[in-house]
């Protein structure tokens, strides 16, 4: 089965970090102007996806959803998880006060992996 999700070390390093002070998290990543389809932190339960939003997969166990316009136009690509310094557009990501954001970067799946390509869970 071909994953859509991926994280870095450096990204799960800090995820680890931020799951010891504030417990369960989540991702989402927004298709909005504001927040410029950054991906943010939130405790788990912080942030509730809407509906059709689409759940790629799992990052140490925490969900990673993203917005439904944006999954349509991504969906036939692998999301990697990664960390670089700085402060991020929208600034309510648990991350923003460590002087770093989380950042994504894609790769279009082969033919080969869209074969059997894992499935994604939508919210209701």
């Amino acid at each position: 089965m071909t994953e859509r999700l991926d994280a870095t070390e450096d990204a799960l390093t800090l995820i680890g970090e931020l799951a010891e002070k504030h417990g369960d998290l989540m991702f989402y990543q927004a298709g909005g102007c504001c927040e410029g389809t950054q991906p943010q932190c939130f405790e788990k339960g912080g942030y509730f996806p809407r509906m059709n939003d689409a759940m790629i997969g799992l990052i140490n166990g925490y969900e990673f959803w993203i917005d439904r316009d944006l999954f349509e136009y991504w969906q036939f690509a692998h999301f990697t998880l990664d960390v670089v310094d700085g402060f991020g557009p929208g600034g309510f990501s648990l991350e923003t006060p460590l002087g770093k954001t989380f950042k994504v970067h894609y790769r279009l799946f082969s033919e080969t992996e869209l074969a059997d390509l894992s499935s994604v869970k939508r919210s209701i």
